[in-house]
This record gives C-alpha cells, sequence and structure tokens, in this order.
C-alpha cells in the first residue's frame, strides 16, 4: 500500500513539462552568440556533444520531477493488527484413579481417550490461560493457569493412573482448582471435571466445593466418561499377565448434575470416545474467549530515496555538462 502524505504538492509537476515546451519551443529560437552568416555550419557534421546535448536537460528536469515527489512525501504502508482479548480462565480437574483404566473406550482406557481429547481441546484455547489439576485420593495441582499451552500439553503427557495415591477425592479436586482460580482476574472463569465414579474420599463434600465455586463466580463443567453396566477391566495375574474382566464402575451422574447446576454449568455424559469429543467441543463453543481486532497501518517514508536519486541525477547533470557534453556559447 502506497501513498502521498501530500498529494496536492503532486500537482507542482505540471511544471515539469511546461519547462520541456518552453526548452523545446523558445529555447532553440534563442542564439546564444550572433553571426552575420552561419549557412556554412549546416554542412558540417554534427558532433556526438552536439547529438546529445539534450541529456543534462533530460537530468535536470527527472532530478525536478523526483524532488516534487519528495515533497509530497511519497510512503509505503504495511498493515497490521492489534487483538485485544477478554480471555477465559480454565482449569482441566482430570481424574486418575484405577478405574480410569477401564476399557470400554476401545482401543484405548478411559483416560488415553480422555487425554487425546483434552489436548486437541488446549490447541484450541490460543487466547486462554489454562491450568491442570489431577487427583485420585488426592488432588495435585499439575500446572498452573499459563498461556505456554506446549508446557501445558508437556505436563498431559506425563498424566497417568497411580500418580496420586487410588480413591476419588472429587470435593478436594475441585476445591483445589477453585483455588488456583478465585485470584483470577479473567471476565469468565470456569473448570472443566473429567471423572468416571463416585466421590469416595477427602475431606471436602463435592457439593460443598461447588458451593464455594459458585461463591467465586466459577461455573464447573461436569463430564461422566464410562458407558455404564460392566466394563472391561484389567487385572495382573501372576501366570498370565494382563487379563480382562467384566466389572461394574457406577458413576454419580445425580451428584455431577448438581455440581453442574449450582455452579451454573451443565453436565455431560460421555459413553464412547466420539461423544467425549462432541462434549468437549460444545464447552469450547459455549465458553468463547471475545476477541477484538484493531487493524492499522504502519508507514515507512520513501522520500529519502527519492530525494538520493534525484540528487544523483543533478550530479549525472553537472559532470556531464562539464565534461563530454560541454557546450560553449
Amino acid at each position: 500500500m502506497t501513498r502521498l502524505a501530500y498529494p496536492w504538492l503532486a500537482l507542482l509537476l505540471a511544471i515539469v513539462p511546461l519547462l520541456i515546451y518552453l526548452r523545446v519551443r523558445l529555447g532553440a529560437r534563442i542564439p546564444a552568440l550572433r553571426f552575420s552568416d552561419v549557412s556554412g555550419l549546416a554542412r558540417l557534421p554534427r558532433s556526438l556533444a552536439a547529438r546529445l546535448s539534450w541529456i543534462p536537460f533530460a537530468l535536470r528536469m527527472l532530478a525536478l520531477a523526483l524532488l516534487i515527489l519528495a515533497l509530497a512525501r511519497p510512503q509505503k504502508g504495511a498493515a497490521g493488527e492489534e487483538i485485544h482479548t477478554e480471555g477465559v480462565d480454565i482449569m482441566l480437574v482430570i481424574d486418575v484413579s484405577s478405574s480410569m483404566l477401564a476399557e470400554d473406550f476401545k482401543p484405548n482406557n478411559r483416560l488415553s481417550v480422555g487425554k487425546a481429547v483434552v489436548a486437541d481441546f488446549i490447541k484450541r484455547r490460543d487466547n486462554d490461560r489454562l491450568g491442570m489439576t489431577i487427583f485420585a485420593r488426592h488432588a495435585m495441582t499439575k500446572t498452573p493457569l499459563t498461556l505456554d499451552h506446549d508446557i501445558l500439553l508437556a505436563q498431559l503427557e506425563d498424566v497417568h493412573v497411580g500418580a496420586v495415591a487410588d480413591g476419588t477425592a472429587i470435593g478436594n479436586a475441585i476445591a483445589s482448582a477453585v483455588n488456583r482460580l478465585k485470584e483470577s482476574d479473567a471476565k469468565s472463569r470456569i473448570m472443566i471435571l473429567l471423572t468416571d465414579g463416585e466421590n469416595t474420599a477427602g475431606e471436602v463434600d463435592p457439593i460443598t466445593a461447588a458451593q464455594l465455586a459458585k461463591t467465586f463466580g466459577i461455573r464447573v463443567y461436569a463430564v461422566g466418561v464410562g458407558r455404564g453396566g460392566k466394563v472391561p477391566y484389567p487385572f495382573r495375574d501372576p501366570l498370565y499377565g494382563t487379563v480382562y474382566r467384566n466389572v461394574e464402575i457406577p458413576i454419580d451422574e445425580e451428584t455431577l448434575t448438581e455440581i453442574a447446576t449450582i455452579t451454573g454449568a451443565q453436565f455431560f455424559r460421555a459413553r464412547d470416545a466420539e461423544s467425549l469429543e462432541a462434549v468437549y467441543d460444545e464447552i469450547d463453543a459455549l465458553e468463547r474467549t471475545e476477541i477484538q481486532q484493531i487493524q492499522y497501518v504502519l508507514y515507512s517514508e520513501l522520500a529519502p530515496y527519492f530525494m538520493m536519486a534525484a540528487l544523483g541525477f543533478l550530479l549525472a547533470e553537472a559532470l556531464l555538462s562539464r565534461t563530454r557534453l560541454e557546450s560553449y556559447p
């Protein structure tokens, strides 16, 4: 994008053709010296200097045109934008109790599928701070709120069953995530609780933790994973290695629904990998970051280049006029 800062000065370019006209039409009629008879000169061959005598004048005209354009301040613009966001702070709360090893989300277990879906969710939230809490018998902050999603994704890779003593302390997990979100000044603060069981451990009751979250304006989206009924679960057999038995892992939908309702969010049930992906897609759509883009153009000055070119033409004109194309009266 190129423009003239003072386009009206470009009107002065009309002087150039006017000077050329005066040179061609009038200049040739005014001899430098008067002679009584010049008829003999017409038969003489024209010298190289005479044939190229127009060049110095042309260089002066080019220099004048460039100087006029320099005064008009030509500028080259580069488009850019500023992005202002009203971000969403999100704590990802992930159950790592042993029941997450159930393999009803074939060909992987619940935790593996959950991690893949959460990773995809993280990659879509470029402008938000995200953190992660994992829990089983106890809750542990794996990653504080951060905009460095590469670190968060690396920490997510390290999430595994056994990182925390076994059990399911849903209330403790919510309370721990609230502690990370309560001081946030983000426009929206949420947590996404991913679990496949019912509260069996911890000092904080899940409903009490939900009320605490509500006090700080934090919404808790609860996601229950598992198809229900008896599901294949791996056991270590000293003789045969890993063997699978069908076991039933109850999910406390009633409590999870109440947690979401108290905090003004929603409860979702994911019975397979596809529905789990759909749940996180829906949450992603519900909790969008407001982005304001301001377009602007940065201009750089081109006038110095025009002035340097004009100076070059003037120097060339002066050099030629005093050497090869020097004229005499």
